[in-house]
């Protein structure tokens, strides 16, 4: 090879540059693999090279992930409000239009698509968007779970 044909690879070293565009995209709802897989990008295990090393980098890319949970949200509204393949025209053997039919397939494609977005939000900001959790004390037969006594046991360390 010459030194006119020099390959230039994935870039590998931490930039400010590099960073900000990586947590613009996440902020935006973009995949990380989706990122790292165009041209210009450094390749994903990179990027979580520079996430445990860079401290500054971590806390950014935190908030571009709490900021993409929000932008997938509003992606939810977005799908559930298109209509517009819900439906499909019936056609008689002849191609005549002889009426409408519910697109199933594509109910079925929205929905899955706004159940996977309103996990992956859950996921990344459970106290926004994950699901609330309630705990109840009962004792065995029901009745109120408040504690009567409490046993310490001390252990031994030369055992």
């Amino acid at each position: 090879m010459s030194e006119k044909e020099v390959k230039t690879g994935r870039p590998t070293k931490f930039s400010q540059a590099l960073a900000d565009a990586i947590c613009e995209r996440i902020a935006d709802g973009d995949s990380l693999r989706t990122i790292c897989d165009e041209e210009g990008f450094p390749a994903r295990s990179t990027v979580f090279k520079w996430l445990s090393q860079n401290a500054a980098f971590a806390d950014q890319y935190a908030h571009a992930r709490e900021a993409q949970a929000d932008a997938i949200f509003d992606d939810i509204l977005e799908i559930a409000d298109d209509g517009q393949n819900d439906w499909m025209e019936k056609h008689s053997k002849e191609g005549e239009n002889i009426g409408w039919q519910e697109n199933g397939e594509a109910l079925r494609r929205s929905q899955l698509r706004i159940d996977a977005r309103k996990w992956m939000a859950g996921k990344l900001r459970p106290k926004r968007y994950g699901d609330r959790t309630q705990m109840e004390l009962t004792g065995p037969q029901g009745e109120d779970g408040e504690p009567t006594a409490i046993q310490f046991t001390i252990v031994d360390p030369k055992r």
